[in-house]
């Protein structure tokens, strides 16, 4: 069962991070019992620790990889640090969560400091259980050359929300 991207391309996901893709894989990501939805803001002191990230697909013999990004760094009028990697995780069996894969890139808590970032979780379906080269760096990510140079093509799922920074005011 497919997804609508419409979502992502309003939400400029694809196209600032993306290529036009079909999902054909249901992805599930929850921040304590609460379901990330195209477009929907959660707090920064949500999302402090990482993602339940389940996949409802393939079987244990398919496996994923899974990547985080904030295309929006600094800010979102001038991304010109576009984009920062916060998580990768690989070898991820369908049917299970990424809890069960190899993470390469620790999970980094998401800390947006200028406007609502975006941050986007893109699920690719590996065509084997390989070794994935880790970036360099966290700053100026690609998530296509990224899937580009470990042959990940385009991907199966995606789905993202926003964040700006928290005020104390925010957090009571």
């Amino acid at each position: 069962m497919s997804r609508p991207v419409e979502p992502l391309i309003v939400g400029r996901v694809i196209g600032d991070v993306l290529d036009s893709f079909i999902p054909s894989i249901e992805m599930s990501v929850t921040f304590n019992n609460k379901q990330v939805f195209n477009g929907h803001e959660f707090y920064p002191s949500t999302v402090a620790t990482k993602a339940r990230v389940e996949i409802q697909g393939g079987d244990m013999r398919t496996f994923f990889t899974l990547v985080m990004t904030d295309p929006d760094v600094p800010g979102p009028s001038d991304p010109y640090l576009r984009e920062h990697l916060h998580w990768i995780v690989t070898d991820i069996p369908g049917t299970t969560d990424a809890t069960f894969g190899r993470e390469v890139v620790s999970y980094e808590i998401p800390r947006p400091n200028i406007g609502i970032h975006r941050f986007v979780f893109v699920l690719f379906k590996q065509k084997r259980r390989q070794i994935i080269r880790s970036p360099s760096s966290r700053e100026n990510f690609s998530t296509r050359d990224f899937a580009a140079e470990n042959d990940l093509g385009l991907p199966v799922a995606a789905v993202y929300f926003n964040a700006q920074r928290e005020t104390a005011a925010r957090r009571r």
